[in-house]
């Protein structure tokens, strides 16, 4: 026979009846009934364990909305300031960069009221939310276009899945890069729909190897900027402007997965030298 429930499990009160105590009225009208139902349960939940091992009340039980409000203000937003002592300037999982305090102004400024982001004001119409981005960005790089996407892997995919769908990408094979969160090239190609065409070997890629890889199905020629290790040694790599001519050549786009990269020469402060898309693009990279 199962064992009798403790007596004073009965003493805990009812949760309608609670959020309908005058008391809780300022509590629900800063956090909401489901909230606050939700903290109650989970309360009661504790009420009912500490009842179990201890066999008397919890003392927080005999004030239940002040036991709500400390509860409720223990609550913390989920992105917490933190002090970046990893040695890494710009680490991903710890957002990066930080605003700068005009950049802050300007979102705040701009959150304050209404503005074109999809609208017109010479057309009179509906507009492109990227357009204001995407004139900046060619401004700053001297490229043609650009498509503005929320991360590297979105981008990625978007390019393979636009250009070259249902046909081959051709990569060195030292260049299959995985970062965090397990994205990887090969995956993405074939999600995709691509077909991956490796060539070279770990540590040395010659030019001869991409032009003996490409065929009537090739669809795309790829340099991906493998940013989070390095191969040093007996190395040979195609520059992205050798692959971009051979491109041009065999009238075969050409793509450079850059990751991060910079917009700004790094090495003026001191740090190493990220790939910059303006040098690529006035090379003759293709996207």
């Amino acid at each position: 026979m199962s064992a009798e429930p403790h007596p004073l499990y009965r003493q805990l009160p009812a949760i309608d009846r609670l959020l309908n105590e005058p008391e809780m009225a300022p509590l629900l009208a800063e956090y909401g009934p489901v909230l606050l139902a939700d903290t109650l349960r989970q309360l009661q939940a504790e009420a009912r364990e500490y009842i179990g091992q201890f066999h008397t009340l919890a003392d927080w039980c005999a004030d239940w909305p002040a036991a709500l409000r400390q509860r409720l203000n223990q609550r913390q937003p989920a992105l917490k300031p933190v002090f970046n002592l990893t040695g890494t300037v710009l680490h991903t999982n710890l957002g990066r960069a930080p605003l700068a305090e005009s950049a802050i102004a300007a979102v705040t400024d701009a959150m304050r009221s209404a503005v074109t982001l999809e609208y017109s004001l010479e057309g009179a119409g509906r507009g492109h939310r990227d357009r204001a981005v995407a004139d900046l960005l060619c401004a700053l790089t001297g490229a043609e276009d650009a498509c503005i996407v929320n991360n590297n892997a979105a981008a990625v995919f978007l390019l393979l899945t636009v250009m070259a769908a249902g046909k081959q990408v051709v990569v060195s094979r030292g260049e299959l890069v995985e970062i965090g969160g397990a994205f990887r090239i090969p995956d993405v190609m074939r999600q995709a729909g691509c077909e991956l065409v490796e060539v070279g070997t770990t540590n040395r890629t010659h030019l001869k190897d991409y032009r003996q890889a490409i065929n009537e199905n090739t669809g795309l020629l790829m340099k991906v900027h493998t940013s989070n290790y390095s191969i040093e040694g007996f190395t040979a790599a195609v520059s992205e402007q050798q692959l971009a001519a051979l491109g041009q050549e065999c009238s075969i786009p050409t793509a450079t997965d850059l990751g991060s990269g910079s917009l700004v020469d790094m090495t003026r402060y001191g740090l190493p030298a990220e790939p910059m898309p303006q040098q690529l693009i006035a090379a003759g990279g293709g996207v």
